[in-house]
């Protein structure tokens, strides 16, 4: 009889309801795709908590914690910190920290979801590996563990056992790469499909912590929202200001200034950005040479290409597509 491997997630009161519920749910569609095949269920999840009983979070709908993480009988193949105002507060408490430190020294993995990397980094067994952790506490995280080395990019990334992942829905995207670590490539893309997500997401996390404030400030003003999609289609094409001003029928000079006024960016930057996105988007998800990649992207030549991929972020598009294709971090 397979002794089924045993999942403990950790909630932090208040937590942040995704990143148990995301977690929990990828690991019960593995369960369910092997137990429909006729073989025993590969995980067994358990939710702990620093109190046994119901776990606040913040959506306000307790979960049910059936373990405390203080319970001297607690041991896991595979221990996740899950984020939200809870865990980032656990960390002034020194009691539960060491007790967390204890749980991962037992552990054979140990993953974060969001600012669950926060108890995790309080352990110390975080210092001088690479991690990340939610854009918006990139600050807050770097001043509270300077000896982390912060992957401000990464949807998750895999530093020896442990594995953090960025905000809250990548919490899935790292899941998905420990199925498929324990059960296969298979399993895993049944998953994602069963989810309906991507088993390799385009892109890294800098894309939303740019894209989604655009977004936001765009909401204000229905004619750049229509401009911003047809943009998107275009990332190839003369995006220019004259051209772009014609297309919503204002002086290039005005357009600037109510462009960067509704997005918070200039015209250039956000063409930068989409030319960008794409360029990773065609990185991770196929097998185009960098300067093929380059002229659909929009980029005059692959050294502009390149030169962009260094300025904002800090990697080749070459390295980026190695770290981005690989199941160890993304």
């Amino acid at each position: 009889m397979n002794i089924p491997h045993r999942v403990v997630i950790v909630g932090f009161p208040p937590a942040q309801m995704l990143d148990i519920a995301g977690p929990v749910d990828a690991f019960s569609a593995a369960n369910d795709l092997v137990k429909a095949n006729g073989a025993a269920a590969p995980y067994e999840v358990v939710l702990a908590a620093p109190e046994v009983g119901l776990l606040r979070t913040s959506a306000g709908f307790p979960l049910v914690a059936s373990i405390s993480v203080h319970d001297p009988d607690l041991k896991a193949d595979t221990l996740i910190l899950a984020g939200g105002e809870g865990a980032r507060r656990s960390i002034h408490n020194r009691t539960l920290v060491d007790r967390l430190r204890s749980l991962c020294k037992t552990a054979g993995r140990v993953g974060s979801v969001c600012t669950g990397s926060f108890p995790l980094a309080a352990t110390g067994l975080l210092n001088d590996r690479r991690t990340t952790t939610h854009w918006a506490h990139f600050g807050e995280f770097c001043d509270a563990f300077p000896s982390v080395l912060l992957d401000r990019d990464a949807l998750f990334i895999r530093d020896g056992k442990y594995q953090c992942s960025a905000g809250v829905s990548a919490g899935i995207d790292s899941v998905l790469a420990l199925i498929e670590e324990d059960c296969g490539r298979t399993l895993a893309l049944q998953v994602a499909r069963e989810l309906v997500v991507y088993l390799k997401r385009p892109g890294g996390q800098s894309q939303f912590s740019s894209q989604l404030a655009t977004q936001f400030n765009t909401e204000s003003s229905s004619r750049f929202a229509e401009l911003l999609k047809w943009m998107a289609s275009q990332s190839r094409e003369d995006l220019s200001v004259q051209r772009l001003a014609a297309r919503v029928a204002m002086s290039p000079r005005n357009f600037h200034r109510r462009f960067t006024e509704a997005l918070g960016t200039t015209p250039a930057n956000y063409v930068q950005t989409l030319r960008l996105d794409e360029a990773r988007r065609l990185l991770t998800d196929g097998t185009l040479s960098i300067e093929r990649i380059a002229a659909r992207s929009g980029y005059a030549s692959s050294e502009a290409m390149r030169a962009a991929f260094q300025r904002h972020l800090q990697v080749s598009p070459s390295e980026f597509r190695l770290r981005f294709r690989s199941t160890g971090s993304r």
